[in-house]
C-alpha cells in the first residue's frame, strides 16, 4: 500500500494532499471534488495530473485547501497531486514536466505602492 502526502501552492492558495491507493475518489475539504469545484474547467485542472501521468482511478486523494480563489486552489491541488504521483513513481515525472504541471507558478499579486492608486496605476493627473 503506497501512501504519501505533499503540498501544492498557487498565488495565496495552499493545498495539502494525502494520496493513497484506491479507486479515484477525490475529497476536497470534506466534499467531493465535483461539488467543491462545480465547473468543468476546474474539475479538469484537478484531474489533469492523473490524466497526463496515465494513472486515472488508481489513487484516492484527500485534500485540505485554504486561501486564494477557486482557480488558484484548483491549480494548487493539481501541483500537489503531481508531486505526490512523482514521489510514488518517479518515472512519471518527464511527462508531467513536459506539460508544465510540475512547475510552481511563482506569479503573485504585485503590492500597492505609496502615492499610487494600485500597484502601477497612478492617480489622475491634473495640470492645474
Amino acid at each position: 500500500m503506497s501512501v504519501t502526502n505533499t503540498s501544492g501552492r498557487r498565488k495565496t492558495a495552499v493545498a495539502r494532499i494525502y494520496l493513497k491507493d484506491g479507486n479515484g475518489t477525490i475529497t476536497v475539504n470534506g466534499k467531493d471534488h465535483k461539488e467543491y469545484f462545480p465547473t468543468l474547467p476546474l474539475q479538469y485542472i484537478v484531474n489533469q495530473a492523473f490524466i497526463v501521468a496515465e494513472v486515472t482511478g488508481q489513487f484516492d486523494v484527500k485534500v485540505n485547501v485554504a486561501g486564494g480563489g477557486v482557480k488558484g486552489q484548483a491549480e494548487a491541488v493539481r501541483l500537489g497531486i503531481a508531486k505526490a504521483i512523482v514521489e510514488l513513481d518517479p518515472i512519471r515525472k518527464p511527462s508531467l514536466r513536459a506539460k508544465g504541471i510540475m512547475t510552481r507558478d511563482s506569479r503573485m499579486v504585485e503590492r500597492k505602492k505609496p502615492g499610487r492608486a494600485k500597484a502601477r496605476k497612478k492617480f489622475q493627473f491634473s495640470k492645474r
